[in-house]
């Protein structure tokens, strides 16, 4: 375990620089944490898993058997490293299983009602673009339009509602709820998370939460740190039945409730053009471009702040690297099959003229989309943009040198191919 004495993390309530990210010391909740998940082992297979997720819902179809694969090889990367953290091994399971508890209430919807299966996903707006490129900022932006129908973060971890939930007097969802109860456990396990990536309950998430339910996307890197056996194996298998899985599961939500117009967003999609074009042709891809160094520099420090409670002894230059080769194949892909994306259905957008311009920026996407930027459209992201403040949860000051010894010109020749196709503003200098 980490070092376990007074952690010496915060400079300010503002700005927050993390001293120990190299050399964890752990809050005393980390330490409940850890010990608690120390004195109840947990078994990573598959039949304990599902067994789990049996329990859970008192439903025992899980559809098709392909996933079964897939499940394993995500169990078995975090069983097999001795270096993996008892915390890794819980919150794994913990993830795993109700990914596979959602798969059972979600097949039995589509089960009861095949109708489900004949709504069309028409014209929707997605977003890609790296992961730290403001690409959360203006989706939740464009969210805010009542126009749209989005995925809030809730109702991803939940996509329908379990057995016996009912609304409560006041008409707010337990799925909500339950949502907050995480949200809550989370920040005091991992206090800084809300001043890098704020997980509220009414935050639009992405929708590889969605695709988790199949047991394929790079989700699982994000919440294990590290899968390189993973990365080979999604990245050497034809996505397209996983992305036809996503728009399965938007049918789903849209015929739950509306409207149905869909925002979405996802980095993943930067190495996904193909099956992301085949599954929705009529969308608007709505491209992010940042410094490569900069989204570096602060996935890494998110990633490596995360990966204190995965491990026993944390490599941190080893989370560096791992992120600065997803970060250059993602950009590889994406510049390689931008001609995927029609001409008149991509719009590029530049982060330090999205941060100087949010709404302007969100009035171009628009246009392209042919949809008309309405007055009342334009007073609810003012509205959102009011009560959410950037920076309101703090802000970490990010350090490439001083955190990981990387020097950013270096760095930066990685990603040159990148820079070549697209004028993107240098942040880290």
């Amino acid at each position: 375990m980490p070092s376990s004495t007074a952690q010496p993390e915060a400079t300010s309530p503002k700005r927050v620089r993390i001293t120990d990210l190299r050399y964890p010391v752990l809050t005393e909740s980390q330490q409940q944490t850890w010990a608690y998940a120390e004195a109840n082992p947990i078994t990573l297979s598959v039949d304990s898993v599902l067994s789990a997720a049996r329990e859970q819902t008192g439903l025992g179809d899980f559809g098709p058997d392909d996933f079964r694969e897939r499940l394993a090889l995500w169990l078995d990367e975090i069983d097999a490293d001795p270096n993996r953290s008892p915390v890794s091994r819980m919150t794994t399971h913990a993830a795993c299983t109700r990914y596979a508890a959602n798969r059972l209430r979600v097949l039995d919807v589509l089960r009861r009602h095949p109708e489900i299966h004949d709504e069309e996903i028409v014209a929707p707006i997605i977003v890609v673009g790296l992961p730290r490129s403001g690409t959360t900022h203006l989706l939740n932006l464009m969210s805010a339009d009542s126009r749209f129908r989005s995925l809030p973060l809730w109702e991803s971890q939940e996509p329908v509602p379990f057995a016996g939930d009912e609304l409560g007097v006041d008409g707010v969802d337990p799925r909500l709820l339950r949502s907050q109860e995480r949200w809550n456990q989370m920040q005091a396990k991992s206090p800084l998370v809300a001043a890098m990536h704020p997980m509220t309950p009414e935050h639009i998430h992405e929708e590889l939460e969605l695709e988790s339910l199949d047991f394929s996307s790079y989700n699982f890197e994000w919440m294990s740190s590290m899968a390189p056996r993973w990365r080979d194996y999604y990245l050497a298998h034809d996505q397209r039945p996983h992305y036809e899985f996503i728009k399965t599961m938007l049918k789903l939500l849209q015929w739950l409730r509306g409207p149905n117009r869909w925002i979405l967003k996802c980095p993943q999609h930067l190495e996904q053009l193909g099956p992301l074009m085949d599954t929705f042709p009529d969308a608007t891809v709505v491209m992010t471009h940042r410094d490569p160094v900069s989204v570096v520099q602060s996935a890494a420090t998110m990633v490596g702040y995360g990966a204190r409670m995965n491990f026993h002894e944390l490599d941190l230059d080893a989370v560096c690297d791992y992120w600065i080769d997803r970060v250059s194949r993602l950009l590889d892909a994406g510049t390689r099959d931008l001609a995927l994306i029609p001409d008149e259905r991509r719009v590029d957008v530049y982060f330090d003229q999205f941060m100087a311009n949010d709404i302007g920026t969100v009035e171009h996407i628009y246009n392209r989309a042919g949809l008309e930027m309405t007055e009342q459209a334009r007073g609810e992201i003012r509205e959102y943009m009011s009560s959410h403040k950037r920076g309101s949860g703090g802000q970490v000051v990010y350090d490439l040198r001083a955190d990981f010894g990387r020097e950013p010109a270096e760095l930066r020749t990685r990603f040159a191919n990148y820079f070549d196709a697209f004028s993107v503003k240098v942040e880290v200098l």
